[in-house]
């Protein structure tokens, strides 16, 4: 299912990635890559405003292709021109929390999704999941008498220090 981003306004959800940040429309194409590979095929378009930065269009591919609003007109005006054009609308979906964007979508039977959700989803990606193997080695059982005596061998503590700390 192809996806239509408004990319600064997804931007400003994430935690990884500020507004303020020079190359912030390359590091989120770098996670919508991540995110279009693990879905494997899925489209999606990201479209940003053009702003001072304005990148050419090395940032598609993977899955993604990026653009920049020409001026005069912005991300949004972009973003509801495209969703108006959309043929198969319940393929698509928008990502944006944008009053505008998110009314125009929904006034076309296009599916949205808010830039907060779609900012979780993006950065449940990086999240570590612990393997099956690891959670079925955990073993919370007490350590025996031997063990500790072991431990305490390796770590140098002999028994009659570990009585003094029992004064304190």
């Amino acid at each position: 299912m192809p996806i239509l981003i408004d990319g600064h306004n997804l931007i400003g959800q994430m935690r990884s990635i500020s507004l303020g940040d020079p190359d912030d429309e390359a590091q989120l194409v770098m996670i919508l890559r991540k995110y279009a590979t693990k879905k494997r095929g899925r489209k999606v378009v990201v479209i940003f405003d053009g702003g001072v930065y304005g990148h050419p269009d090395n940032l598609n591919g993977y899955g993604v292709e990026a653009r920049f609003a020409k001026s005069p007109s912005d991300a949004d005006s972009e973003l509801i021109r495209r969703i108006r054009a959309v043929r198969r609308r319940d393929e698509w979906h928008v990502v944006s929390s944008d009053n505008a964007v998110a009314g125009a979508a929904r006034a076309q039977g296009v599916p949205v999704i808010s830039a907060q959700e779609f900012a979780r989803r993006l950065e449940a990606l990086d999240a570590p999941r612990p393997s099956v193997s690891m959670r079925e080695k955990r073993n919370d059982r007490p350590l025996s008498k031997a063990e500790i005596a072991e431990w305490m061998r390796l770590f140098g503590v002999s028994e009659d220090e570990d009585d003094d700390d029992d004064a304190y």
